[in-house]
């Protein structure tokens, strides 16, 4: 008889565990037009770098998932598209919308889905917004969330995504972020970035620099000495950049003869042989040079190179004049050169 009661007891414990709150995340979806697919989600920061796969049937999917804290994922759909999803132990999240329109699913179950949600749909109701509206929008949303992990997100589609990142205004958003949202893994590795940027950002004096060229001969910024110089970033493997050399040609082509004005490309290719191959085949015919470090070359991170390509100008007393100049910039920038050499020598002259 002991042991039936203890037997019972035992259940009614086990029965009331199991009715409690449990850590697990549970997650369900329907996208229209998803039909049978595979949906993968994969961390976005070292606070969760596990990657898991969501099996969508007649555009429904389910799972249980895990997470230790409140951690940002992201949803990779078959068709490339990225779409941000947070998770936290205990949360249900719910996720609706069509294939049609991945850009604006709705998404419930935490604060930060919900935020982010909302922003997207107003966003919906504007139309085709430009780009400054969007980043006003982007502010303003950072400005009266700053604790939310869907600032970090906006912050970085908006902002450090830009060609051109303004790294003022960069830091002067993450500042309105709380301490715990700067903590975390990708606003800490940001705010390290921007410092390192603005050592060499525009109106900043060029880190000296020296590397061998494909003749095994070492190349400085004093190899040009008393000309504007063009250092193209670039790699063989990168196929933007290797579209990109079809630009350079044709300014060098133009410019060859100039006297006051050189190029210069920095591969950041790891195969020497590859790195040679390319050069011949891409027909690049200004001075090449490369360390083969790849990402963690000196030059680098001397410029704090993020992306290719890349490509930034420096005056002949080596102050950064750009960076990141599309064709017609570049152009501009050769115009003034030509302008302040003739206004020179007509000084002279006289």
């Amino acid at each position: 008889m002991k042991n039936v009661c203890l037997l019972y007891l035992l259940l009614i414990g086990l029965s009331a565990c199991g009715g409690k709150k449990t850590d697990s995340i549970s997650l369900s979806g329907e996208i229209k037009g998803l039909g049978n697919d595979t949906i993968y989600l994969y961390g976005a920061d070292r606070m969760h770098d596990r990657m898991d796969t969501l099996i969508a049937e007649k555009d429904k999917f389910s799972a249980t998932l895990s997470a230790d804290t409140l951690v940002t994922t992201i949803l990779l759909f078959s068709d490339g598209t990225e779409y941000p999803l947070f998770l936290n132990k205990g949360n249900k999240i719910q996720i609706k919308g069509s294939m049609a329109e991945l850009s604006s699913l709705q998404i419930s179950g935490n604060a930060p889905n919900k935020e982010l949600t909302d922003f997207n749909q107003e966003l919906k109701g504007l139309g085709t917004p430009s780009g400054k509206a969007l980043e006003e929008k982007a502010e303003n949303f950072i400005t009266e969330h700053p604790a939310s992990l869907a600032s970090i997100y906006l912050l970085d589609k908006y902002f450090v995504q830009n060609p051109q990142p303004d790294l003022t205004q960069i830091q002067k958003l993450a500042d309105r972020m709380t301490g715990e949202l700067k903590d975390r893994p990708f606003m800490d590795a940001l705010l390290k970035r921007i410092e390192e940027e603005e050592k060499v950002a525009v109106g900043k004096s060029a880190p000296y620099f020296r590397l061998r060229n494909a003749e095994e001969k070492d190349i400085s910024r004093s190899n040009f000495k008393d000309q504007y110089l063009l250092i193209q970033f670039w790699a063989s493997w990168d196929t933007v950049s290797r579209a990109n050399n079809a630009m350079f040609r044709r300014i060098y082509k133009k410019e060859q003869k100039n006297k006051n004005f050189a190029l210069l490309g920095v591969s950041l290719d790891l195969d020497k042989k590859k790195w040679q191959e390319t050069i011949k085949a891409d027909t690049l015919k200004w001075e090449q040079v490369c360390d083969f470090s790849g990402w963690s070359g000196e030059i680098i991170k001397q410029f704090a190179i993020q992306t290719l390509p890349t490509n930034i100008l420096l005056s002949p007393t080596g102050r950064i004049e750009g960076k990141n100049l599309d064709e017609k910039a570049i152009e501009n920038k050769l115009k003034e050169i030509a302008e302040k050499e003739k206004e020179k020598s007509l000084t002279t002259n006289h």
